[in-house]
């Protein structure tokens, strides 16, 4: 019965994935509320935890954020298949744009409208990564988990004012929320 559901949702998963990566500009922190509103509010595939669980995962693994946290939800999908059709989904609109981009490289790039659209995409990008980082503040607020958000500030304040590598925020902040999540396990949370 599972396989014949994996088979059934591959083609819901590639076009659902295909659209959100053609159609997102700005990479994966601003596909993630997109990909929440796609995969946990409209369609209900996986629940608001997994989503959270599978950006952390994403974050913290080598590559584009964008395509292992599709990676993740084609997994939970459909197995290694549904992985398979989510890389696909998810790198094919890149290569295509890239292509088409590639024959007329010289004229693109001196162009001053494309310029001065991409400059203006950049600020609506910094939104959009803006209500990321306040809806997860505000989650942990909700939740009353004050040292996730005294993490959040920590990190923030290190990137910001003292220039830490971020590579160092990640390992450390792995390191916390791997001891912060085994306590909360012993304790039986």
């Amino acid at each position: 019965m599972k396989e014949k559901r994996n088979y059934k949702i591959l083609l819901p998963l590639f076009w659902e994935t295909f659209k959100l990566s053609a159609f997102t500009i700005g990479g994966g922190y601003v596909i993630v509320p997109l990909m929440k509103k796609k995969f946990v509010e409209k369609l209900g595939w996986i629940s608001e935890e997994e989503m959270l669980d599978f950006v952390s995962m994403a974050q913290s693994c080598p590559g584009a954020m964008a395509v292992n946290a599709s990676l993740f939800v084609g997994y939970k999908m459909a197995g290694f298949i549904g992985q398979a059709v989510s890389l696909i989904a998810t790198v094919l609109p890149c290569l295509i744009l890239l292509t088409a981009i590639s024959f007329v490289y010289v004229a693109f790039a001196s162009n001053t409208v494309v310029k001065a659209v991409l400059t203006g995409m950049s600020a609506g990008v910094a939104a959009v990564m803006a209500d990321v980082v306040i809806g997860m503040i505000g989650k942990f607020i909700k939740n009353k988990d004050v040292i996730s958000v005294i993490i959040a500030a920590a990190a923030f304040v290190c990137v910001a004012i003292f220039k830490v590598n971020i590579i160092y925020i990640l390992a450390v902040a792995c390191i916390l929320g791997f001891i912060i999540n085994s306590r909360k396990k012993g304790a039986g949370k």
